[in-house]
């Protein structure tokens, strides 16, 4: 498989941190992380990709990984959405979108006001609809780590506590690479800011309306993955976005939860890949 490449992609006005890998000429994927997360999230996904032949990249989305932060600390749906078009507007030709979480709702946006841009979309356990006490769970533990942690450890027995399901990795060298060396302290990679963007008022009443209304605007062809047991996505959720969204394919993923390529990542990359090759075929 050829070198994965680091490459810089521009924003409306940060600069967007991503790895590429895969043919020139294959059908590019655009795989977009959730909050709090990193292009990183995506390693495994990417080879898969590639191996499969198409042009694989991820992006770190503005305020994380080594992307810019925003200069006036604003973080919205909106800025997200206008960052993924500047994004697209480089691309020869339109990509497949995987995204998770908040990445997939960016995605879903675009999709719906842009569908020249994007050749299809997956969602990952993200639907215009959200059980919000499983969304809260999320949030509480982003803000939990927003003091640092003394030391890299401490931050793994925090992911240890918060995934209490999943097998502890051997190496904390995966999760070393989310995490930056500050005053002593280790942060989590990603802006401070970013975490008002949940509290803000008007994300909270506009973001159901404007994404229910991208629900309804997708033409494009959709594959919707829930982890089976994701409390950020019910079941009743699932049903709410294929009556939505009729045309849509769906794929449950029995054991995943809310991180679905993190928990399953062969049933993940097996879903996602049939999906993709179908469209590029």
């Amino acid at each position: 498989m050829s070198k994965i490449e680091h490459l810089t992609l521009r924003g409306t006005n940060v600069d967007l941190a991503a790895d590429a890998v895969g043919p020139l000429d294959g059908q590019p994927v655009l795989f977009l992380h959730g909050s709090g997360q990193t292009r990183q999230s995506w390693g495994k996904a990417l080879v898969e990709a590639a191996r499969h032949g198409h042009r694989a990249i991820s992006m770190d989305l503005r305020g994380h990984g080594d992307s810019g932060w925003s200069p006036d600390g604003a973080y919205s749906l909106t800025i997200f959405a206008d960052d993924l078009r500047a994004v697209l507007a480089g691309f020869d030709r339109p990509p497949v979108i995987v995204g998770a979480s908040l990445g997939g709702l960016v995605a879903m946006i675009v999709a719906a006001t842009d569908p020249s841009a994007i050749h299809a979309l997956v969602l990952v356990d993200i639907t215009a609809h959200v059980d919000m006490e499983g969304a809260q769970e999320v949030i509480a533990f982003m803000s939990a780590g927003a003091g640092g942690f003394a030391s890299v450890e401490e931050a793994a027995e925090a992911v240890a506590a918060y995934l209490p399901h999943r097998e502890r990795p051997a190496s904390s060298k995966g999760l070393a690479r989310n995490l930056r060396l500050r005053d002593g302290r280790y942060y989590w990679h990603w802006d401070p800011a970013f975490m008002s963007m949940g509290a803000d008022p008007r994300q909270q009443t506009e973001g159901p309306t404007v994404l229910e209304t991208a629900a309804r605007g997708l033409t494009i062809p959709t594959l919707l993955i829930r982890g089976g047991r994701s409390r950020v996505v019910t079941d009743e959720g699932a049903r709410a976005f294929m009556d939505l969204v009729p045309h849509a394919d769906y794929v449950h993923i029995d054991g995943a939860h809310h991180m679905v390529a993190g928990d399953a990542n062969d049933a993940f990359n097996d879903a996602v890949m049939a999906f993709v090759d179908r469209q590029a075929g």
